[in-house]
This record gives structure tokens, sequence and C-alpha cells, in this order.
């Protein structure tokens, strides 16, 4: 599945944080600005092909149980070590895994690994050289989600509403929250875009994991 790629282990980053709560935007801006892989746990839920359609869409997305972990745990572990992997292709129109099809991701001198579950899993916590939670206020979150969902998925207001009341939220009390226990460093989410990247990148420094990015660094 793996071959070798890198002579020395990318750094290994692990963001979490609530839906909306601007953890996606934040790790796209890291790997522009520090490099490496953006890798977001999405593609890891399960094939759902043996349910009929109906049953699939009652499914709850927001449930870190739907994850496919050991399959997770063991691509982004081969990633840590500077490897390279087929990662699953996931169909959400279906609810499924694209048969036949993988993509190929090649490693990086960054990993960073972001979902709602990033920290919620024992099994990637030792694998992260730093781990960021992003806390954000509920109702930012909920803002934040309502507009994405009506401009980008084309989404009803009162659809957004149901969903974020029925599972959402729950998912964010009972398993993402929770998970800020594990973070070596926490960032309010309310803060601007380029100020969280520095808080992230003081950190790396601090903690030696920046060796040889200097030059990338000033262009930030």
């Amino acid at each position: 599945m793996s071959e070798q790629k890198l002579p020395f282990p990318p750094v290994a980053i692990g963001i979490a944080g609530c839906s909306g709560s601007g953890k996606t935007t934040l790790a796209a801006e890291l790997k522009r600005a520090l490099g490496g892989i953006h890798f977001p746990l999405d593609n890891y839920y399960l094939d759902l092909e043996h349910l009929p359609l109906q049953e699939r869409t009652r499914q709850n997305f927001d449930d870190p149980a739907l994850i496919e972990v050991p399959l997770l745990a063991a691509q982004v572990s081969a990633l840590a070590r500077g490897e390279t992997i087929d990662r699953p292709l996931y169909d959400f129109s279906t609810y499924t895994r694209v048969p036949g099809q993988t993509v190929r991701v090649e490693p990086g001198p960054f990993l960073i690994v972001e979902g709602l579950f990033a920290l919620h899993y024992p099994e990637l916590l030792p694998l992260y050289h730093l781990r960021v939670y992003i806390d954000t206020p509920d109702g930012l979150c909920f803002e934040r989600r309502m507009k994405r969902d009506i401009e980008e998925r084309g989404r009803t207001p009162e659809s957004v509403r149901a969903q974020y009341e029925a599972t959402v939220r729950p998912a964010s009390v009972n398993y993402v929250r929770p998970s800020a226990a594990y973070a070596d460093l926490t960032i309010d989410g309310t803060g601007a875009l380029d100020w969280k990247v520095e808080r992230v990148v003081t950190e790396l420094r601090e903690r030696g994991l920046l060796a040889g990015m200097g030059e990338t660094l000033r262009r930030v």
C-alpha cells in the first residue's frame, strides 16, 4: 500500500472543533503557509452500500462510530511515517465508497489532520506532534453552518436548523467539545485567521518543529 517518500518523518498536526468552528479554514491556511498535506477525515465514513438508500439517509453522520477508524488510523500512521497511501473516495450523494477508486496521497513535511473527531479517537492521538482545538461559541458555529449549507448545499433554513438540533449539536456536546481535553493548544475561534495561524506557528517553533522552514515562513 505504501512506499517511503521522505528522508524524515513529517510533522503531524491534529485540528479539531465543532461544525462551523473554522477548523477547515485554519487547516487550509496552514497548508498554504507550511506546505504539506491537508488531510480531512470525511472520506473515511463507512461504506453503507449494504443498506437501502432510504435507510442510509437516516444514519447519523455526526456520530464518530460511522468512521472506519482502523483504516483511518493505519493510513494516517503511514503518512506520519513519510509513506504514500491510497485513500478511499467517498460519494456523499449515495453514502458509499466509490468502488475500485482511490486517491494517491503523497507525504509532505507537514501532515495536517482535520475533522470533528480528529482529537476524539485514541488511535490518532499518539501520531500527532501538536494537537489543536478551535473553541468557537455554539451561536457562531450555527451561523456559519447555516450560511454554508444554504449557499453551498442548497439547503433550506428549516432543514439546517432541524439537523443542527437533532444531530450536530448533540455530537458537539457528547464527542467534539470533550476532545478539547486532549489538545496541546486551544485557539479562540472568533479570532482573525492570520492570528490563528500565528498561534500554531509559534507553538510549532517553541516545540522545535520548524527546522528548515525559515524561508517558507518568511513568505507567509
